[in-house]
């Protein structure tokens, strides 16, 4: 055999080769992506069909060799030291703290009111307040100081004013600044106190030097404007309650004052009469000056009238007894 023989000879081997090598590779990729075929038992032929299971029918996960030329497998890899895990983590624990730090607060008995402190008050029990608020037992994060403040003062007239003030772990402080009676007005078979802006409210105790007026009639509420939305309605106009205190100082001692929706203020003289000064109190020293005039002419004349009116100064009247 010469040498260019056995030259294309080995070429035919190389080639052969190659050949073989490209169709197992072929085939291996083929096999990799073909799926399995399902697999069945046997059943004997007198046996009958074989009972299905209840639940649905399992798929079964195609598999395959993965040692073969040509085929990698990457695993997925997980590294803690990227800026978007560190936040999440973070994030995660701010989470649990929190909500840690919710339930706390919820369910702790350190952070319910016990009983709230009371201050300012004088007349007014410190135990009423406290159930008008109805803030006890309650949590201190749903405690409002406002809505307990204006419901105090629309419970309790006699309050001027009413400051709620909450602090944590459970802490609620009040101050109150009551009412000062200056009048005690006795109407039909009941009695108030009031004090110098008109306003009305219930009697607590008792206490001197107050002004005592019996109301034949009632008189008519002062319905002037307000600055404050929860100050209760007067009972009194301002300018009665200023002619009040004037015709009191110069009523006879021991005398009981007198209001008459007609005649307006006056008193029941210990000489037989009553008197009556109307109710404005710019002209009341006025009033006054007329009436003592009347008086000692009256007397130097004889005269016992049982009624003097002097409502309108330029025009005083007196009645006496028929």
């Amino acid at each position: 055999m010469t040498k260019a023989a056995e030259l294309r000879r080995a070429d035919l081997v190389r080639n052969r080769r190659r050949d073989n090598t490209q169709k197992r590779l072929s085939e291996s990729a083929v096999l990799a992506t073909r799926s399995l075929a399902p697999i069945t038992a046997r059943r004997s032929s007198t046996a009958g069909p074989a009972p299905r299971p209840a639940s649905s029918r399992v798929r079964r996960r195609p598999s395959g060799p993965l040692k073969m030329p040509g085929i990698q497998v990457h695993l997925p890899s997980i590294e803690f030291s990227s800026p978007r895990v560190k936040w999440r983590l973070l994030s995660s624990a701010m989470s649990l703290l929190i909500g840690a730090a919710l339930y706390a607060a919820w369910s702790l008995p350190e952070f319910r009111v016990a009983a709230p402190r009371i201050s300012g008050n004088q007349s007014i029990n410190a135990d009423e307040i406290r159930a008008v608020m109805g803030s006890s037992g309650q949590l201190i994060f749903s405690v409002l100081p406002t809505d307990l403040e204006i419901r105090l003062r629309r419970n309790f007239p006699e309050l001027l004013s009413a400051r709620v003030a909450v602090g944590l772990p459970n802490d609620v402080a009040v101050t109150v600044s009551e009412r000062k009676p200056s009048i005690l007005w006795e109407q039909g078979d009941g009695y108030t106190w009031i004090d110098d802006s008109g306003v009305a409210f219930r009697p607590r105790g008792t206490v001197d030097n107050l002004i005592t007026v019996q109301a034949l009639t009632a008189p008519q509420h002062d319905t002037a404007a307000t600055t404050d939305p929860l100050a209760p309605i007067p009972y009194l106009s301002t300018d009665l309650v200023n002619s009040i205190r004037m015709l009191a100082a110069q009523a006879p001692p021991g005398t009981s004052m007198l209001f008459d929706s007609r005649y307006g203020l006056g008193w029941s003289d210990a000489r037989g009469w009553q008197a009556f000064f109307g109710t404005g109190a710019r002209e009341m020293s006025l009033r006054l000056r007329v009436y003592q005039s009347l008086v000692s002419t009256l007397q130097a004349r004889g005269i016992a009238p049982v009624f003097i009116n002097v409502q309108f100064p330029t025009a005083p009247y007196y009645r006496m007894n028929q």
